[in-house]
């Protein structure tokens, strides 16, 4: 019994290293690998989720102090201004080239009526194509206008801020936790990790087994001694070590040195949960290898579940903002435990008790992934 046990385990250590060398001598991947852990995550800081130098036009029709001042205070780091127009038609216009991300609009005798207390209206027109941009600049522009007239109203009346100190009111006192310069460079490059580990985690095991196809090598195998377990186990493992040694280069070299981001978790759970996920979802490269006849069949099929997955995770888009029913069916997707517990460990510091959960939903999930990849693959092989 132990001479045999040494020989599966020799035999699955040999054949490890076999898949290891044939993903080595494979330049195409090799480049996939190299330049999707590093460059391009690397190329995510120029990706911005919240508005800076948005290029704001204004049309001035009063051209008094009031009117300056209102104007001079849409400045940096959230807008810049991109010039006078004289008429509204040019801001259209400017908005539908994309060369302004808003309008300015201050009408005539604006000084007049706001020392004189009559209402007077300031029109912003904001292009909102992009949504999270074209929100978050109405949102701006609404608190620098509300702040001004607030200013305006107490300077008529003879009042001024330090004069409210006695007077009730309600104060917004909130504290932003994990990430308090609410800093993009932390959140979207994680995001990117974490979806280049789910595509490399379909893809490499795909690619693996139809290779052997391609070759013609898998009838090789499947007449030398080797048992099913031990032509699929080697494929999963080595690939699993890749991408293990993938998300450290990515996390040593690219997040934590140019992006600043904190690693307040332990890294051996977060390792330890890649892990995980890895072997889970690798149950899918498994099922779409025995689909497909070459890698370009294999690249498509993934595609075709990857989407879904990166679409139910919340990574594109908060579970709290999809309708009901898509918000059910995020559970079937693997990547979105995977999104939580990588974002609780390393922006958080979260562990076990606090992540239980969603180890626990990813471990029974997985089972169910790769239990089905492995009896297709065994069904078609064995």
């Amino acid at each position: 019994m132990n001479s045999r046990l040494t020989l599966w385990w020799s035999r699955l250590a040999a054949m490890t290293v076999k898949e290891l060398l044939q993903l080595f001598r494979d330049g195409f991947l090799m480049f996939a690998i190299v330049f999707l852990f590093t460059a391009d995550i690397y190329m995510t800081r120029n990706v911005r989720l919240e508005l800076n130098h948005a290029t704001v036009v204004v049309h001035d029709a009063d051209h008094s102090a009031a009117s300056r001042e209102l104007i001079y205070r849409f400045r940096p780091p959230y807008f810049q201004l991109g010039g006078e127009i004289q008429d509204s038609r040019e801001g259209q216009a400017l908005l539908d080239q994309g060369q302004a991300l808003a309008v300015l609009d201050i009408p005539p005798y604006f000084q007049r009526d706001l020392q004189s207390g009559r209402p007077t209206d300031v029109q912003v027109l904001v292009d909102t194509s992009n949504t999270v941009l074209g929100t978050l600049a109405a949102s701006y522009s609404g608190q620098i206008i509300g702040r001004y007239g607030f200013e305006a109203a107490l300077a008529r009346m003879g009042a001024s801020e330090a004069s409210l100190d006695t007077v009730p009111m309600i104060q917004d006192q909130h504290r932003v936790w994990y990430n308090p310069n609410q800093n993009d460079a932390w959140f979207i490059p994680i995001s990117e990790l974490l979806t280049v580990i789910t595509v490399m985690a379909i893809m490499l095991p795909a690619a693996a087994a139809v290779r052997e196809k391609e070759r013609g090598t898998i009838e090789q195998l499947l007449v030398s001694p080797l048992t099913p377990a031990l032509i699929l186990l080697p494929k999963v493992i080595s690939m699993t070590l890749v991408i293990l040694a993938g998300t450290a280069i990515s996390l040593f070299l690219v997040l934590v040195p140019v992006f600043g981001v904190p690693i307040k978790g332990s890294l051996p759970l977060f390792f330890a949960v890649t892990t995980l996920y890895t072997v889970a979802t690798s149950g899918l490269g498994l099922y779409i290898a025995t689909l497909s006849r070459n890698l370009a069949q294999a690249a498509m099929l993934a595609i075709f579940i990857l989407m879904p997955m990166v679409f139910l995770s919340g990574a594109w888009t908060p579970p709290e903002a999809m309708p009901a029913g898509l918000r059910e069916t995020m559970y079937l997707s693997p990547l979105y435990y995977f999104i939580e517990m990588g974002y609780g460990i390393l922006l958080k510091g979260a562990g076990l008790d606090v992540l239980w959960d969603s180890l626990l939903g990813l471990t029974l999930l997985g089972v169910g992934i790769f239990g089905i990849g492995v009896r297709r693959f065994r069904r078609q092989f064995g």
